[in-house]
């Protein structure tokens, strides 16, 4: 079993031309873990618990210090990644169902032999180590923000202020918009910096469709239909936001997600979410048709409405 997790996670991270990508596997790693831990009852517990396990096992602490800027990926490429090694882990999951313990040591001895052959390359075993927990970290944040905004909407807004669907759909996505543009001038972890509307916007409307589509929303092309032309004024849904958009803070702060480019990576992938809770299904409480265009023009009208404001593009 071991043997076919880790050639499983090689397989992940190889490119037949270049080789083995190895901040590719560190973040598919990432995501095992991260699936490993929400098995359990306190999943932030146990991150803590296993991290400082492996920690023992390497018979070091994880490098200190500030990252220096680019030394990870950007948050859309590591919520990318890190998905990518939980679904693995899920199918290897069905083999050891009655064993979750038995299957995270599996994976901790797999991870050490990893990074300590690694140095063995080059590469000291701390500096590796902290870079794992980095994305362990990261991943863990998306997955926690998405599952807490969803329920805040749907506390809050749903069950006391009646909200729709439609209105939680929005604006989550209005959120992950304006905390992108915001991003722009702002956060030093933002690497997609520039003016170039499309470029900086596909990256976090990304992470809403996989989403989606990972949950059970159809992919289709109709994402963008019926989005306003370019001659027409931007509309953005504020008061949706400004509804939304406290509790969205008080979470982030809660977790000291501070980055405001990871802030709506979250916004993204929680609207994906809600997306699959209205437009999901054999019936669906919302048509796709209706809901997938909702949901992208809340996104792109707030993050040029933002964007206006603050001259970062000029129209």
């Amino acid at each position: 079993m071991g043997a076919r997790l880790y050639s499983g996670l090689i397989r992940m991270a190889t490119d037949p031309s270049r080789g083995t990508d190895g901040m590719k596997l560190i973040q598919h790693i990432a995501g095992v873990l991260v699936e490993t831990y929400l098995v359990f009852d306190e999943p932030d517990k146990a991150m803590e618990a296993s991290l400082q396990e492996l920690s023992g096992m390497m018979g070091c602490r994880p490098a200190a210090g500030a990252l220096g800027q680019g030394v990870l990926p950007p948050a859309n490429i590591i919520d990318l990644e890190t998905e990518k090694g939980r679904a693995a882990a899920r199918a290897f999951f069905e083999e050891w169902l009655d064993c979750a313990f038995e299957f995270h040591k599996l994976m901790l001895v797999i991870v050490h032999n990893i990074l300590i052959s690694w140095e063995a390359e080059g590469l000291p075993r701390a500096e590796s180590l902290r870079l794992l927990i980095e994305c362990v970290h990261k991943a863990m944040g998306f997955e926690l923000a998405a599952q807490e905004l969803c329920d805040v909407v749907i506390d809050r807004k749903v069950a006391s202020e009646g909200w729709g669907l439609g209105d939680c759909i929005a604006s989550l996505s209005a959120v992950a918009g304006r905390r992108l543009a915001l991003s722009l001038n702002t956060d030093a972890c933002m690497i997609f910096r520039g003016c170039n509307l499309p470029d900086n916007l596909d990256h976090v409307v990304f992470v809403m469709t996989q989403e989606a589509v990972r949950l059970g929303v159809p992919a289709g092309t109709d994402w963008r239909f019926g989005l306003a032309a370019n001659d027409v004024p931007v509309n953005a849904p504020l008061d949706l936001i400004f509804g939304i958009e406290p509790y969205c803070q008080s979470f982030f702060n809660a977790i000291n997600m501070n980055c405001q480019y990871d802030q709506s990576v979250s916004c993204a992938k929680a609207a994906g979410r809600m997306l699959a809770v209205a437009a999901g299904g054999e019936v669906p409480e919302m048509e796709p048709a209706i809901a997938k265009p909702l949901a992208m023009a809340a996104m792109t009208e707030t993050y040029k409405s933002v964007c206006m404001e603050h001259e970062i593009v000029s129209l």
